[in-house]
This record gives C-alpha cells, structure tokens and sequence, in this order.
C-alpha cells in the first residue's frame, strides 16, 4: 500500500482505499457468509490501514470502493451495502470518505440515503449483461483487452449517458468515475488510451474530492 501511494502522489491522483472481503487466497473475489460484525470489522481494519499510511505520508484518502465479491454482492444486496458502509465510517475519518458503486446499486442507494457521498462508477474493460450487471468474467470476451473497444466504451459513457450490452439494449447509465482493471491485460495501455480519448473529445479528468 505504501507502495501504491507513493505512485498516486508521484502522478498526482487521488488515493482509495479498495476493501474487500478476508480471503486472500482467492483474492476476494468468492462471495463468504461471515457475520456482519466480523464483515463491518475487517472493512474498518482495511480503510483504516490505508488512511494511517496515507497520513503518516502526508495525504488523505478520499474514496473508497469495495472489491471483487464484496463489490458485486453490494451492488445487489442493501444488508451487505449497509455493512461496508458502516465498516468504512467506523474508521478515523470514515466520513469523509466519497463511495464508489455501480449506478442505481444498493450501495449507492444505502449512502446516498445516509447522506454520504457517492460516485457512480462505470466499467471500460467490462463487458454488460441487459439488466445493468457486469456479465461474468468466465464467459469468453466479457473482459475488453482492445483498447479501442475500451475508447469506445468509455466515450459512450461520457457523451451517450451509457453503453449497449451484450444483447444489443442500450443502458442508461450515468456515471462519474472510470474503472480499468490492474489485471486486464494490457490495463496501462488500455487507461492511457482512454485518457487520450477524452482529452480529444475535451473531458475534463480531475480527481476524487471528499
């Protein structure tokens, strides 16, 4: 994580912390049925590392985005959202903190209805299924590795107000932030394409302000 800092304050970008659940051996992307006391406390344990380090460092953390499993389950699950969310404000200075989730999901709706900040997050490496959803990484071509589909994505989200799924509906998905995946193949050159992409099309990138 220090690591991971030094990065964001060499490029000047806001620094996140991205909780999820305490499985690293599958790298938390397996939904587990643990308590919600035992969830809201390693969530806290999580943010709380990240914003000690961040400090220690000289910078704030100013977002924060849940992982893998933990992050679809809460995109469905109010019970799950309302966890995380109270794992994050339980950490010093938890409330600041911006919350990052799927448009229309149940954690957006949980902060919004706490009155913490949100942004909306939408995918450029991701393929989508018609009901708004991720479509599963196990299906063949639902991750995007070429960079002009991601451009492609990206530029609808921005100037179309959504993207079409893999059925051909067009989504209404009104986001505020990007993601790229650090694991999709070609991830760097993927993020640096879409970069360019909006700077032509004059879209302005800042970051993330708790």
């Amino acid at each position: 994580m220090r690591t991971t800092v030094e990065l964001a304050m060499r490029y000047r970008v806001a620094i996140g912390a991205h909780p999820g659940y305490p499985d690293r051996e599958r790298f938390g992307r397996v939904p587990m049925d643990i308590p919600a006391r035992e969830l809201i406390e390693s969530v806290r344990r999580q943010v709380d590392s990240l914003i000690g380090i961040a400090s220690r460092m000289g910078v704030r953390v100013t977002h924060v985005k849940a992982h893998g499993a933990l992050y679809n389950q809460g995109e469905r699950d109010a019970t799950i959202a309302r966890n995380v969310i109270f794992g994050v404000q339980a950490a010093t200075g938890g409330h600041d903190l911006v919350i990052v989730a799927p448009p229309g999901s149940a954690m957006l709706q949980e902060a919004s209805g706490m009155g913490i900040k949100v942004a909306r997050e939408g995918f450029v490496d991701r393929r989508y299924e018609g009901d708004g959803t991720l479509q599963s990484r196990s299906v063949a071509g639902s991750v995007i590795t070429n960079p002009a589909d991601a451009v492609e994505q990206a530029i609808a989200f921005v100037k179309d107000g959504g993207v079409t799924a893999v059925d051909g509906t067009f989504l209404k998905l009104a986001v505020d932030t990007l993601c790229v995946h650090g694991d999709t193949p070609g991830a760097a050159e993927i993020a640096r394409a879409v970069r360019d992409a909006l700077a032509k099309a004059k879209v302005k990138v800042a970051p993330f302000k708790s």
